[in-house]
């Protein structure tokens, strides 16, 4: 309910990820709680989800409903977290703005009159607006950073292919006709929210086994403790 005030606000949310009622319930009749355990989760508009589309704020893309969760999500509920709705982000995603012609613009929650920043935009409005506690943006050249600074959250970008990002977002691959894109800069998946010790625990929930075996491109390095 909070996450839908926010959106009427600052329109920070693309859909509601259906089924996620139907996770929780399956997650209480588990033994095992994940590190993440009941933590609704909101996700990044061009990250993967089952029977949705990632837009990447394209007309053309509208059609494409994904059929599987991408590993990231995969790995987000094995920990117990519930993605809950997906979020705002500049068309092509290469913007420090966040707004697009399909979901329109997001507005910042501390001052409508500015921008949230990009490209996780909608991230940035709806955890600095209290409509999530806990969201995964992307950043190739400050699309984490940015939008963290403009709404006053903590982001972290991780080291390249220190998470995975299977499958890659297909609207890059469009844009560059699938020649690798960027490659001396690394986009990377990563976390953000209102504290670095929620930084911390998604990290260290992300950098599990059942990552390393989902990707075994990633490294298996399990998360240090002590760093």
């Amino acid at each position: 309910g909070e996450a839908l005030e926010v959106n009427r606000e600052v329109n920070c949310v693309t859909d509601f990820i259906h089924g996620c009622e139907d996770q929780l319930q399956k997650l209480k009749k588990q033994k095992e709680k994940g590190l993440l355990y009941g933590i609704p989760i909101s996700i990044k508009d061009h990250i993967n989800c089952k029977g949705h589309i990632s837009s990447g704020g394209m007309v053309k893309f509208l059609g494409q409903v994904k059929e599987e969760d991408s590993v990231i999500v995969q790995v987000l509920k094995h920990q117990g977290g519930i993605p809950f709705v997906k979020t705002n982000i500049p068309q092509t995603m290469i913007n420090y703005d966040c707004s697009n012609l399909i979901f329109g613009q997001t507005l910042n929650p501390l001052n409508p009159q500015k921008s949230p920043g990009g490209s996780s935009g909608g991230e940035g409005a709806l955890i600095a607006g209290g409509g999530s506690i806990l969201g995964m943006g992307s950043d190739v050249a400050g699309s984490i950073r940015l939008p963290s600074s403009f709404c006053g959250l903590c982001g972290l970008k991780p080291t390249g292919n220190r998470i995975s990002s299977v499958p890659a977002p297909a609207h890059l691959a469009a844009m560059t006709g699938d020649r690798p894109f960027v490659l001396a800069v690394t986009g990377v998946l990563g976390p953000m929210a209102r504290d670095v010790d929620s930084l911390a625990l998604c990290m260290k929930a992300l950098l599990c086994q059942e990552m390393f075996q989902l990707d075994p491109s990633v490294p298996p390095i399990p998360f240090n403790e002590q760093v």
